[in-house]
This record gives structure tokens, sequence and C-alpha cells, in this order.
């Protein structure tokens, strides 16, 4: 499957899907300045505008395009074999950076609200923190007002002073080698854990098998020896995107409840995610497209182009509640946003369909 993009310029789909988060979390982090949410929403925010459903949505629509007769994109087989591959190399992406980068968006501003609601269930007492503070500015203010002595004559005194300061230089730099080297290898650590999680493990074999020709032919094709093992993994697909549909409703339920969320978040999410970022990513395909970056493939760039059209990842109600933090706020961002996807899909579906057929 995933063979196809060995050449023709499809090496273009990792990068757009990486400018699709990194566009989306720029677009979030300034409605974050601009709204100043709860911090318990900031992490939401982002991530609803950063990652989209590159998974079982694609599958779902990309194909049932070409099954459509007069489709703009040729032969019915044809399409839908390209399709598929498209929506699968997509699904794959998308899992990677919504594990790295969305699980570690929510995870920080997760940690952060906790840390900050901890610190306000333990707060001293109002009287209490006055006194304290009244008497440490006392205490500053008796330390300013007294003055050492020092003899001026005393010049070994002055070249221990001297001699001390130099250590706690030395010590302060030392320091701070120790707390950037630390620092490195924490960004190492968890960036390694990030590509040992199971989905970019899964990823890693699914391009690996699909990518190398007599790995493909142990378990792809009549002939195959172990042929039952792609049997058994497209007879488990055929059910896993009925049962994800299935989980999408009912956490769409929740939604219904009573949350924090403002109607304006609400609708800066919205337009940010289906208007603003689609132009976007429609500008970025047509400026590849021109300068050719692109293969003569309408398909492939329908697909690119919906890659910044698709709504938040469902992925994102499931750290919600890893984290819990945001359950009923993720379940009413969830709710809104899939349904103006209903609109926003088909308009921008039969919009590109028109201008590349």
């Amino acid at each position: 499957m995933f063979v196809l993009f060995t050449h023709q310029c499809r090496w273009f789909m990792p990068v757009n899907v990486g400018l699709t988060f990194l566009i989306g979390g720029i677009l979030g982090w300034i409605l974050v300045k601009l709204l100043k949410p709860n911090l318990k929403l900031e992490g939401l925010l982002i991530a609803s505008c950063s990652a989209g459903n590159m998974g079982n949505l694609p599958i779902v629509i990309v194909p049932a395009i070409c099954d459509e007769k007069g489709g703009p994109f040729g032969r019915s087989d044809v399409c839908h074999n390209s399709a598929l591959s498209y929506a699968s190399f997509s699904m794959a992406l998308g899992g990677i950076f919504i594990w790295t980068h969305t699980y570690q968006t929510m995870k920080s501003k997760s940690l952060r609200y906790k840390a900050l609601e901890t610190a306000e269930n333990v707060k001293i007492p109002n009287k209490d923190l006055d006194a304290n503070a009244e008497t440490l500015l006392l205490k500053r203010e008796n330390n300013e007002n007294t003055v050492l002595e020092v003899p001026t004559s005393d010049y070994i005194g002055d070249t221990e002073n001297q001699s001390i300061e130099e250590q706690d230089q030395s010590s302060v730099s030392e320091n701070r080698k120790e707390s950037s080297w630390y620092i490195t290898i924490e960004v190492l650590r968890h960036f390694v854990a990030e590509l040992l999680s199971p989905p970019a493990i899964a990823t890693f074999f699914g391009f690996l098998f699909g990518t190398v020709a007599w790995l493909r032919n142990l378990i792809v094709g009549e002939g195959a020896p172990f042929a039952v093992i792609q049997d058994t993994l497209v007879l488990l697909g055929n059910g896993t995107i009925p049962c994800i549909t299935l989980l999408l409703g009912g956490n769409l339920t929740q939604g219904m409840k009573s949350s924090s969320v403002k109607p304006l978040t609400l609708i800066s999410i919205i337009i940010a995610r289906f208007l603003v970022l689609p132009v976007i990513g429609f500008l970025i395909v047509k400026a590849a497209a021109n300068f050719g970056l692109l293969p003569l493939d309408p398909l492939f760039q329908y697909v690119l182009v919906m890659q910044y059209a698709m709504p938040p990842a469902m992925n994102i109600s499931t750290m919600a509640q890893l984290f819990d933090v945001g359950n009923e706020e993720c379940a009413v961002i969830l709710l809104w946003t899939y349904v103006a996807a209903a609109i926003a899909l088909t308009s921008w579906s039969t919009f590109l369909m028109s201008v590349l057929s």
C-alpha cells in the first residue's frame, strides 16, 4: 500500500501533516492569548486547533467519493485503491503527531492546572499570609540597614573574599552547565519515550512492511506464506471504523452537559479549524503544485487540502480522560465542532472537486 509514496513526490504528505499541526498550534496559541481562557481550557483549545481527525474520517470520506458515478478522479477501482492508500497513510502520520505533539501539549497544560489547583487548596489563610509578609519585610529592612565595617588595610581578608566570590561564580557556571545538560538529557528521554509508544511502533512496522518488497510479499498477496495475517488485519480493520464512529457518538452525547466553555471560544475554534486553517492549507498545496512539488494527481491534492479541514481528533477526548482535566469541556468542543464539520466538510469537498477536477 505504501509503495505509492516512494515516488512521484508522495513525500510531501508527511510535510503537509506537520504543517497542519504547526499552523493549527500557532492559531490555537493566538486564540489563547486573545481569549485568555481558564488554564484548564488552554490545552484543549490548542489541541483542537492543531490536531485534526486524520484517521477514521478520511478512510470513510475519501474512498466513498470514488464510488460515485461520474466522479472527478478517474476510474472507480483505481481511484478507490489510491484513496485508501492516501487515507491510510494520513491516518498513520496523524497518529504519530497526535501522540507526540498533542499528547505533550495536553500533558503539560494538565500538569500546570493540577499544580495550580493543588497550590490553591493548600494556600495559607490571608491573615497569616499578611503577618508572615510583614515579618519578612521587617527582617529585610533590618538586614539592609546594618552595615558591615571591613578594615581597608586588611589585604588578606580582601583576597579571601575575592577567592570565595570566584569559587561561587565557578560553582554557578558549573550548575548552569549541569542544568543545561540535564535539560538536554530529559528532552532526549521524552523523545525516545514517545517514539517507543504503541502508535509510533505500529506505524514504523507498517512503513517497514509496506516499503520493503520482500517483507510485503510475506503477508500481502494470494501466494503469501503469511496471508492469514493480512486477512486478520483486514477483518479487524473493517470492524474498527464502525466501532470508532460509535465511540465518537458516545463522546459527543456528553457534550450536552453544562461546562465552562463560552460561546465565543467555540465560535473561535470553529472559525480557526474550518475556515482559516483550510484556506492556508489550500494556498500551501496550490503553491507546492505550481512549484512542481506535487504529482499531477488531483485526488492526492484533494486529500492534502482536506487534511487541513478535518474536525478535532477524537484522541483529544481520550487524553482529557487520561489526565482527568476538562472532560466535559472537551465533549462540548467536540460536539459543536463535529456539528459544524457536517457543513464545512461538504462545502470544502464540493469546492475542491470543482477546482481540482
